[in-house]
């Protein structure tokens, strides 16, 4: 009996010792595997974990887009799109930081250049559109030609085959109209034409106001208006804004026999 006794109390001792070598020590972090302590103790303790819990990684914040320009925006950024339309050939005039109606139409431009929405706001199509340097093609090769795109509604100076610059313009709409009792449609006719006559200030012509008009098909001419959707829209003239018709005169880019080219 002596002898089962002390059998059994050896064993007991023996499994108590397994069990207080795992115990952590009442840390939450476990020991390192070659450190496990083997002193007695009173009372078992919950096991220790056996691999720390991951560290908590810094969560990465998304890079937000850069806001879009459109009219009415100021600073920096519209200063560095006013010099790179200029750069490329859309005339905005003097690059101020202020997005208005000029940059606006520049705008235009380039998005019918390059096959874009034209809403008149710089997005990411248009930025791509700006950074690879998107150009319109011109058609004629030779001498200075004023070349009108109804398809793209783009009025370009071209010179020995090279767009020089680029705007804006609204051409026939090919709606009817009523006039003097006729029905009529909104057309610009295709065809290569000179530049015959023209007038320095408004001209109150039967369908509407002409700013500084340059004629080159009869009634129709390049002119400037108050309005000039990126859409065609007149009633068979080529209209560009105001402050585009008055640069166009003080640096006499579209003087008299001048050829103008419409397709």
């Amino acid at each position: 009996m002596v002898r089962k006794a002390l059998a059994f109390a050896v064993a007991v001792a023996a499994v108590t010792t397994f069990a207080t070598a795992c115990d952590s020590g009442g840390s939450d972090t476990a020991a390192p595997a070659n450190s496990i302590s083997t002193a007695p103790s009173t009372a078992p303790s919950a096991p220790a974990e056996t691999t720390p819990p991951p560290a908590e990684q810094p969560t990465e914040q998304p890079t937000e887009a850069p806001e879009r320009l459109r009219s009415g925006a100021k600073g920096d950024r519209v200063v560095a799109l006013q010099k790179r339309l200029a750069e490329l050939g859309y005339w905005n005039g003097k690059a101020d930081g202020t997005f208005g109606g000029q940059t606006t139409q520049a705008v235009y431009a380039l998005q019918k250049a390059a096959g874009l929405s034209r809403d008149g706001v710089v997005g990411p199509k248009t930025e791509k559109a700006l950074d690879q340097g998107v150009r319109p093609k011109a058609r004629s090769r030779s001498g200075y030609v004023i070349e009108i795109s109804k398809k793209r509604q783009l009025l370009m100076l071209v010179k020995d085959g090279e767009v020089t610059q680029a705007f804006n313009t609204s051409t026939g709409s090919y709606e009817r109209y009523e006039q003097e009792g006729a029905t009529h449609v909104a057309a610009t006719p295709s065809g290569k034409f000179t530049v015959s006559r023209q007038i320095d200030g408004w001209r109150n012509a039967p369908l509407g106001l002409l700013w500084r008009p340059k004629y080159f098909n009869g009634g129709i001419a390049v002119h400037g208006a108050n309005s000039v959707p990126p859409y065609a829209a007149s009633h068979g003239c080529a209209r560009l804004s105001i402050a585009a018709m008055n640069y166009l005169w003080s640096n006499d880019k579209i003087p008299l026999k001048t050829k103008v080219w419409v397709y």
